[in-house]
């Protein structure tokens, strides 16, 4: 199974998303030590009512929890963008 894929199954597992989208970015990094190894550089948003009530750093903790195997064989760097449905909706403009 591909990186994006074993990301997508442990947030999808940990968090039941309504909203999850995951971009390698590992080729921005090439050369770069983390990248040497073989582990990636991974954007994701994710939306999830698992997010309600927590403040960004407890966010993206449970992120990190989620995929904690994965790192660092695998992960590298991870950009995380959490939200709500409620601040998903906000930020869409609808």
């Amino acid at each position: 199974m591909d990186r994006v894929a074993l990301i997508r199954e442990r947030l999808t597992s940990a968090l039941q998303p309504e909203h999850l989208e995951i971009i390698d970015d590992s080729h921005r990094h090439v050369g770069h030590a983390g990248a040497a190894g073989g582990a990636g550089h991974f954007s994701v948003t994710i939306v999830s009512r698992k997010f309600a009530e927590q403040h960004s750093l407890q966010r993206h903790r449970l992120v990190y929890q989620a995929v904690a195997d994965l790192m660092p064989s695998r992960i590298h760097a991870l950009s995380i963008n959490a939200m709500t449905p409620e601040e998903h909706q906000v930020k869409a403009g609808t």
